[in-house]
């Protein structure tokens, strides 16, 4: 799970995830975490040096292939395409299809099993009440139609804490939501089944970065 970090926050960067959270997924994925750590602010030069020293020591060790998840964005494709070109590594995008597919690819992962939270939301494109939503089939109803329901151009980012791929469901509760520079985040945080269902969403909290 090769993973950029704010490491001031120790949170994903953009996702708002506590780091907790994703070796949480890494333990019940049985896969291991590859940090990127990055400066906050990051400059475009930051992100490409240090994404560097992790893919020359990812070629080191033997890795031949990286794994994206982009779905159609060309652009974001020929970048990462151009990145690994002389790292030895080739790119892989298993679910690149066209922008009409999305709507049927977030119906399948709902319908197979997949459980997520909307963890940040780009204001601009989507109302900030959707922070803290499950990514659920009432979530797509609610969608503007100029939304992608994958989120692919940067609508909404997601925690993902159930489905086919985890040894059993990662208990998550919401808690702090605030907005920032145009972007709503959802604080989610990890608990046990004794303290709290395994969705529940707390009252709206102050800044928690």
């Amino acid at each position: 799970m090769l993973t950029t970090f704010n490491e001031e926050a120790d949170r994903v960067a953009m996702h708002a995830v506590r780091s907790t959270l994703v070796a949480a997924q890494a333990a019940g994925t049985d896969l291991p975490v590859w940090r990127v750590p990055l400066p906050w602010p990051c400059s475009n030069d930051d992100y490409e040096r240090r994404m560097s020293a992790v893919l020359a020591r990812a070629f080191s060790e033997g890795v031949t292939h990286i794994a994206f998840g982009d779905l159609f964005l060309e652009e974001i494709r020929a970048y990462r395409v151009r990145q690994l070109a002389p790292t030895g590594i080739e790119p892989l995008f298993p679910l690149w299809c066209s922008p009409t597919d999305t709507s049927a690819l977030a119906r399948d992962m709902i319908d197979r099993g997949l459980k997520a939270i909307l963890t940040c939301v780009d204001t601009t494109k989507l109302a900030a009440d959707f922070a803290g939503r499950a990514y659920d089939r009432a979530l797509l109803a609610d969608l503007p139609p100029d939304v992608d329901p994958c989120g692919e151009r940067g609508e909404f980012h997601t925690f993902c804490f159930d489905g086919p791929m985890f040894r059993a469901p990662i208990p998550v509760r919401v808690g702090a939501v605030i907005r920032r520079d145009g972007f709503c985040f959802a604080d989610v945080m990890e608990c046990s089944e004794q303290q709290v269902p395994r969705f529940a969403r707390d009252d709206i909290a102050p800044d928690f970065f």
